[in-house]
């Protein structure tokens, strides 16, 4: 059973696999603006991940999505998160409002999902 680390450094790694299955750490943004272009960013960074691991959107089997605000976030986020997914294809999901890493981050997304092969 070998379990491969994707972007890993001393605290953690962008994506871990074991069997066919993709585990990543919550993806934040770079930069502070709306929850929207945030969201957009994040799952930018989801794509690229999954490609490494060969996988992606499609095969998302589970997403925890996290905003500082779900208030005003939600929303936004939503209209994002359904226009990226391919239809009949959504994960099982979670949505909370918590406290993230740093005042300028609006959303996190971690994502666990199935290798394409």
């Amino acid at each position: 059973m070998t379990i491969s680390r994707i972007n890993s450094n001393s605290r953690l790694s962008g994506a871990v696999t074991f069997q066919d299955l993709v585990f990543l750490s919550g993806q934040v943004p770079d930069d502070g603006q709306d929850v929207a272009t945030q969201t957009r960013e994040v799952l930018a960074k989801i794509d690229a991940l999954l490609a490494e691991a060969d996988s992606d959107k499609d095969h998302l089997l589970n997403a925890t999505i996290y905003l500082s605000n779900i208030q005003d976030g939600f929303a936004p986020m939503n209209e994002v998160w359904s226009a990226w997914l391919s239809p009949g294809k959504a994960p099982t999901r979670t949505t909370l409002q918590a406290q993230l890493a740093r005042p300028s981050v609006l959303v996190e997304i971690s994502v666990i999902a199935a290798r394409r092969s």
